[in-house]
Parts: C-alpha cells; structure tokens; sequence
C-alpha cells in the first residue's frame, strides 16, 4: 500500500499541494490576461488533481528498479519511459477537458483563445517534469521505508536476542535450585523419613508455581513472595528453628512488578551460604517498600565470621546481575554489602504498577 494511503490527513496534504501546482498552470496558460485566469484555473485544476493521483504509481515503479541494484541508465529510462506515458495520457485526458469546456457556454469564450496546441506542450512538458519530480521524491520515500524496515529488523533481532537470553537465565533457575534441593532431601532420608516426604511434597507444590510464574513476562510482589514463602517452607523442614523469618513489607509495594523467580534466588543463597552455615542458624530479614518511585527490596542474614564456608558457584547471584543487565541496566540495581557478622542484598528497581502492563497489552 502506498504510504499516503495509511493516514487520510497525508493524502489531503498531497493534493492541496498539487492544487497549488495547478494554480501555476493556470497562471501560464493565462499570461497576462486576468480575465481568462478562471477559465484556465478550471481547465488545470481538475486536471492537476487527476494527475496527482496518476504520479503516485512512482511507488511502485521505484520498488520495482530500486537504486541500489539496478543500473543508473536502466532506471533512468524506466523513468522517463513511465513520465512520457503518465504525460501523454495527462495530454490526451487535457484535450478532452478541454472539449468539454469548450462546449460549456460560460467558459467557452475564454478557453478558445488559449492555443491548443501550445497549451498541450506545455501540458506534456509539465507533466514529464511532474512525474519526474514525483519518482525522485518516492525514491527518498523508498529509501526511509527501507531504512525504518532495517532498523525495525534490528531491534527485533535485538528483543529475541534478550528474551532469548532470559530464557536461559530463567531455565538455570530451577535446575540449580532442584539440585540444592535434592541434595537436602538425600540428607534427610536417613535420619528423618517424613521430613523428606513434606520436603518433596513442598518441591513438587513450588517447581508447579514456577512453571506457573516462569512462563510470564513480569509478576507482582505478592505473587513472588508466595513463591519465597514456598521456598521457605521447604528448607523450613531442613533447617527447622535454626531458621528464623522476619519481613516487613509495605502493602502498597505488593501490586508492584518485577521479572518472575528474581528474589527466590536471592533468598536461597541467603539460606545456603548464610543460615546453613552457622551451628545455631540465624535470622533471615526481608523488606520491601516504595521510595521515590523505586521499589525496595533488601534481604539481610548473618554469616559466620568465624568459619569458613564453603566456597558456591555464584550462580544465583550471578543470574540475577544478569537478568537485570538484559532487562536494563537503569531500571534494576542489585546492590551487595557485608559487615561484621551481616551479609546484605538490595534490589532497587522502577516501581511498575498493574497498570503498566495493561498499557504494554492494550
């Protein structure tokens, strides 16, 4: 479809501006004869307009011999083979108007002193010289498409490239997390056979929810939090009063969205490398609130100074700097501290409410 089709308002534009050009005409064909202007204005005018919509097969005649593969000669004579036509028949179409307002008594006086023949040359000259006019334009209009069209394919290369990549981030996740998990169930076969039945119940109830929120684009805080609350619950029977939960969140923090399985991560390298490694377990803080549009989420537990804990893969951490990097460096920070005794993660992303992804849908 030619482009001025799309939008009406463009197609209006283009025809006021051919009106102007047969106003020109008109002023030709009348010289400097004023009282014959509105005979020749009703002789160009229409036909100008006629012509416009004539002009506008340059489209597609510049698609079919774009510049850059054809020969500059081939497309030079395509052209003016297609102005000459296009012209000819503007002429052949301007003898007949002409007729007709021969014939119309109130215009007929006027029209008859303009010289048919030298107002046909004209008319042919001007017409090769419009459609000319008219295929350079469309070629500029065929080269911005094609230029839009280009970069509209990188950047769908460039979304499928980072959804791609979450993809796999997010295919890490339970791999990772079911293996830790396992490793914990085979601890508890031997000394505690119904702790690992609840414990495999509990995986089975959280792998079902990730696969649930995994396949979506974005989630609430709550909804990501009930999937921490099942992660939770699983170690909970691992760990038993050794670890200890404590959150505080801001209720108007919950609709906010985020990437799915963002915190679960977080959570679950706070429990292994922090809570496990310590004789008497510890505390696990969890907060959550609104600053300044940015929404806050820190997680807080103790580690043990004094042993040395065994060295981890690094890979929820990692997925998580990762996922943020490929969502957009700006929206999302994670920001890690130790001290003393205190090992500490925030997540400080855009605060996006549920109205941001009805307005991504709509």
């Amino acid at each position: 479809m030619h482009p001025l089709f799309v939008r009406p308002s463009r197609l209006l534009f283009y025809l006021v501006a051919w009106v102007f050009f047969g106003l020109l005409l008109a002023l030709v064909f009348a010289g400097s004869r004023l009282d014959a202007l509105a005979a020749a204005a009703a002789f160009t005018v229409p036909l100008t307009l006629v012509y416009a919509l004539v002009c506008l097969s340059a489209w597609w005649v510049c698609r079919a011999y774009p510049l850059a593969p054809t020969p500059p000669w081939r497309a030079a004579l395509v052209q003016l083979g297609a102005a000459a036509s296009a012209a000819a028949a503007w002429v052949v179409l301007g003898a007949f108007w002409m007729v007709v307002l021969v014939r119309l008594r109130g215009l007929a006086p006027a029209v008859s002193e303009i010289t048919i023949r030298r107002d046909l040359a004209i008319l042919f000259a001007a017409g090769v010289l419009l459609y000319l006019l008219s295929a350079v334009l469309h070629y500029l209009l065929v080269a911005v498409a094609a230029s839009h069209a280009a970069e509209r394919r990188a950047l769908e290369s460039q979304v499928h490239a980072r959804e791609a990549e979450l993809r796999a981030l997010r295919a890490q996740l339970n791999p990772h997390f079911l293996f830790n998990s396992l490793n914990s169930i085979n601890a508890l076969v031997g000394r505690d056979p119904e702790g690992a039945r609840r414990m495999c119940e509990g995986l089975g109830d959280f792998l079902r929810l990730t696969l649930h929120l995994g396949g979506r684009e974005v989630v609430t805080l709550s909804e990501e939090l009930a999937l921490v609350d099942r992660y939770l619950a699983i170690e909970q029977v691992r760990f038993g009063e050794r670890l200890q939960v404590e959150r505080r969140v801001d209720p108007e923090a919950l609709p906010c969205l985020l990437a799915p399985l963002l915190l679960q991560p977080l959570v679950e390298n706070a429990v292994k490398h922090g809570i496990a490694g310590r004789s008497d377990g510890g505390t696990l803080r969890l907060e959550a609130s609104l600053r300044d549009g940015r929404l806050i989420v820190a997680l807080e537990n103790a580690v043990d100074e004094e042993d040395v804990a065994r060295p981890g893969t690094g890979t929820g951490l990692e997925n998580v700097r990762r996922r943020l990097s490929v969502l957009g460096g700006r929206d999302g920070q994670l920001q890690i501290t130790r001290r003393p005794g205190v090992f500490r993660v925030v997540l400080d992303l855009a605060a996006r409410l549920e109205e941001y992804r009805e307005e991504k849908h709509a």
